[in-house]
């Protein structure tokens, strides 16, 4: 037991860690931020209560149930809504997403202690959470009967859990990405783990009897080590965590998108009252110029979405903020102009041979627009008018 609270214990610090920043994390997609911010807090609630039982700390176990459980009606949602505008790299929710959160509000009026409410036997919670059944508690909880709880939660668990999948298996933009990509890559690791810890938070269902009493620690002990394999999995690949766990940003390493001096060199840099200067040779300047052009020429890296400067940097082996410069004064534009230059010609050249068989946006996405909005901006940025007036001028 003492090993089994060390584990839940380590899971839940990271779980509110990760809630913690998403919630107040000022780079990146703020909606993104919040909803994966709910999904992984109610996931630490539910850890939480877990551990309380487990612990026996019993004085306080009604107070974070109560708490948490608008929580549980939440997250299916954040859940589907993270997908939906991961994948369509929508900005806001629109009104009629919002609706889906009425379980959340109604749940939060169910635990609300106004006085009115049944007499809620804890006792018989807390047994059936220990056997394994937060997912499906009987026993009346607040004002709304318990088949509210046991029949609405998996429901809205299995169809939220189905539709994030419809939406990542017939997203078209997902399968013009290629596999490598960091954003691909994190999207199917995340909708993979929710359907394995959800497939453990049905066990006592499939196995044919709800009220029948299972070891809870086996259950618990398989979902906390998946977990941390995630997190060992997921650390190591420094482009999926810095860019949507702990520093999430719009479209890749935002810390350092557009860095002008991370530890510079004594020789390089100049120091004045109000600002810092990176001061590169004419020559050293123009070598590396000439580096990064022939990398994007000859590998094309701008074909990913999330390609960011320090991928660039790495690439080369140039300083992140010696590449900066060179982009901004050699190349006199930002990175993210330089990139979509780049994305733009290769359009221009696909679509003359694809046009009878994909759409504008279909190339766009190949070229490596992260969506429409970016490319048409782009676009019109580079050639003066839109694609449709461009080509139709030649």
């Amino acid at each position: 037991m003492g090993f089994l609270n060390f584990l839940t214990s380590i899971v839940c610090f990271f779980l509110f860690l990760f809630s913690f920043n998403l919630f107040f994390a000022k780079r990146g997609n703020r909606t993104l931020n919040c909803l994966l911010g709910v999904i992984f807090f109610s996931r630490f609630g539910q850890i939480l209560v877990l551990l309380l039982v487990h612990s026996e700390q019993q004085a306080c176990f009604s107070f974070f149930h109560q708490l948490f459980t608008p929580l549980y009606f939440a997250a299916p949602a954040c859940f589907f809504l993270y997908i939906k505008h991961f994948i369509s790299d929508h900005k806001r929710l629109s009104v009629c997403e919002w609706l889906h959160f009425i379980p959340a509000v109604l749940f939060t009026i169910h635990v609300l202690p106004i006085g009115m409410g049944p007499v809620i036997n804890w006792d018989a919670i807390w047994k059936q959470i220990s056997n394994n059944k937060q997912l499906f508690i009987t026993e009346r909880s607040g004002l709304l009967p318990a088949y509210f709880y046991y029949i609405g939660r998996p429901l809205l668990v299995v169809g939220y859990l189905a539709t994030a999948w419809f939406v990542v298996l017939r997203s078209e933009k997902l399968k013009a990405v290629k596999d490598e990509d960091p954003g691909k890559r994190w999207i199917l690791i995340l909708i993979r783990a929710a359907t394995f810890f959800q497939l453990i938070s049905f066990v006592p269902l499939i196995s044919g009897d709800v009220q029948r009493t299972h070891p809870n620690s086996v259950y618990v002990i398989i979902g906390c080590l998946v977990m941390l394999c995630v997190l060992v999995f997921v650390l190591h690949r420094p482009e999926i965590f810095y860019r949507y766990l702990f520093v999430p940003a719009d479209s890749g390493l935002a810390a350092l998108k557009d860095i002008k001096a991370e530890q510079p060199e004594q020789d390089t840099v100049l120091f004045s009252a109000t600002k810092k200067t990176i001061l590169l040779p004419t020559e050293l300047s123009s070598e590396y110029a000439r580096m990064m052009q022939a990398f994007m020429e000859n590998n094309k890296p701008y074909l990913t979405a999330d390609f960011q400067i320090v991928d660039l940097a790495t690439a080369v082996d140039i300083p992140v903020h010696h590449c900066s410069f060179v982009v901004n004064n050699v190349m006199d534009k930002n990175f993210r102009d330089w990139i979509n230059g780049y994305r733009v010609r290769f359009f221009m050249q696909q679509y003359l041979l694809k046009s009878e068989k994909m759409t504008i946006e279909a190339i766009a996405y190949e070229s490596g627009f992260k969506s429409q909005g970016t490319f048409y901006n782009a676009f019109k940025k580079e050639t003066g008018v839109m694609p449709k007036a461009y080509f139709l001028q030649k």
